[in-house]
């Protein structure tokens, strides 16, 4: 298999994928402690069954971080121009997740207006064997092809 590149990567490009991620009780307390987001529904069971919840849902900001950490593994984070996501489904604990990223579209580069080469990248978070709960673009700086004239 060869090394994925993104100075190479042309629409239809897949990001290679994060290992799958496991949804626990504790990984949703502790991301409710560095996030600062203590909503009962995202840690407190009896909570979630109050409002409507078979049990606790995972945040939809973690779900956003590892879409990120999916971007940043490939891009320096300072190349990160733009990303947005739209939430589908709730994410509920135990939940197995699949995070993908494929270019959608590669933008040369326009030297006299300074806009950078770029790629459109579509993301998704999907439960292993579920609904798609995440899906998102992000707006990526390339760097040149290797070869290309500087």
């Amino acid at each position: 298999m060869s090394e994925f590149s993104l100075s190479t990567a042309e629409a239809g490009t897949a990001l290679p994928e994060l290992p799958e991620q496991h949804i626990t009780r504790t990984l949703l307390a502790l991301f409710a402690g560095a996030s600062g987001d203590h909503n009962p529904i995202h840690i407190d069971a009896d909570a979630a069954r109050a409002a409507g919840l078979d049990d606790v849902i995972a945040h939809g900001m973690l779900s956003m971080a590892l879409l990120g950490r999916l971007l940043t593994e490939w891009v320096p984070v300072g190349d990160l121009l733009s990303f947005r996501v739209r939430f589908s489904a709730p994410t509920p604990v135990h939940a197995r997740l699949r995070c993908t990223g494929v270019v959608k579209a590669v933008e040369e580069a326009v030297a006299e207006s300074g806009v950078p080469r770029r790629a459109r990248i579509g993301v998704t978070v999907r439960i292993v064997d579920g609904p798609l709960t995440v899906r998102g673009e992000a707006l990526v700086r390339l760097p040149e092809p290797q070869g290309a004239p500087s």
